[in-house]
């Protein structure tokens, strides 16, 4: 399958803007599991999408979209998956192309902000999620889903944006003032007329964007292992993410923390629309 079922004159690597690179990975996910699902449910709802984009009235395959074979799971251990996703991710990038992963649990991104700052070594990154992610560690291991965050925030900027569930340990790093973090309620309450420039305020030069569907609320994506009431609606996921593409060249992106539900199709009809929408911010112009 490739993304978008477009083809093969826009498939091309040489070619591509854009390369997709399913990672199907889950061993730390908590609560529930099945996110490992994820890449192969967006790659075949991406198949229904029209690609004529109604929003920026273009077909961003145009510029090229290559799907690369996923990512195999190394089972020697979370440490071990962190680094195939670097080295896959970074291969990607220094092609010039834009990396664009699909989860697969939300530890994987760290793989790929290590990659994309051997490239992009100015790079900063921007999390939307319910989750702050910033444990040092979890059930043994600091490369957790729960930890992606205190991970890239050792390497790199990161400013986070849609948190609404977090540890008293989390609570205290953020407060200390290691992470730009922005609660779902500051979105939700539209504190200011321009909430999304408040939140890419301090966004600028490269960028890497990171998506864990939990930043959306519940009633519009239910297919996550850990769902949180209060999030994001569509309109206002995309209102930021297109502030952060006005202001930041997104060098490489990913959506994850998709988990499908048997026979509910609209969830991952959504996820692979909105990775469509986020190259269409990106794409060149055709």
């Amino acid at each position: 399958m490739n993304f978008g079922g477009i083809e093969q004159a826009f498939t091309a690597y040489k070619k591509a803007q854009f390369v997709v690179i399913p990672v199907p990975y889950d061993l730390t996910s908590t609560y529930q599991s099945g996110s490992r699902r994820g890449p192969s449910a967006i790659l075949e709802a991406s198949g229904n999408m029209e690609l004529y984009d109604e929003e920026l009235r273009k077909e961003t395959y145009r510029s090229g979209i290559h799907t690369l074979p996923p990512v195999e799971p190394d089972a020697r251990g979370p440490a071990e998956m962190v680094d195939s996703v670097r080295r896959t991710v970074l291969r990607v990038a220094v092609d010039g192309k834009v990396p664009v992963m699909l989860g697969g649990e939300h530890s994987i991104s760290f793989g790929a902000v290590q990659a994309m700052k051997e490239v992009y070594p100015e790079i900063s990154v921007l999390q939307l999620d319910a989750h702050a992610d910033l444990r040092d560690a979890y059930q043994g291991t600091p490369y957790s889903h729960a930890s992606v965050a205190r991970r890239i925030s050792g390497i790199c900027p990161l400013v986070q944006a849609g948190i609404r569930s977090m540890s008293i340990e989390e609570a205290k790093f953020i407060s200390e003032g290691h992470v730009r973090s922005h609660s779902a309620d500051f979105i939700l309450d539209k504190q200011g007329a321009s909430w999304w420039e408040t939140i890419c305020g301090d966004l600028r030069g490269d960028l890497y964007l990171t998506v864990d569907l939990d930043v959306l609320d519940p009633a519009v994506m239910p297919s996550t292992g850990t769902p949180e009431p209060g999030g994001l609606s569509w309109r206002d996921l995309l209102a930021l993410i297109r502030e952060a593409a006005k202001r930041c060249r997104i060098r490489g992106f990913d959506v994850v923390e998709l988990a499908p539900i048997p026979g509910l199709v609209a969830p991952d009809f959504l996820a692979s629309k909105l990775v469509y929408r986020i190259m269409g911010y990106l794409s060149i112009k055709s």
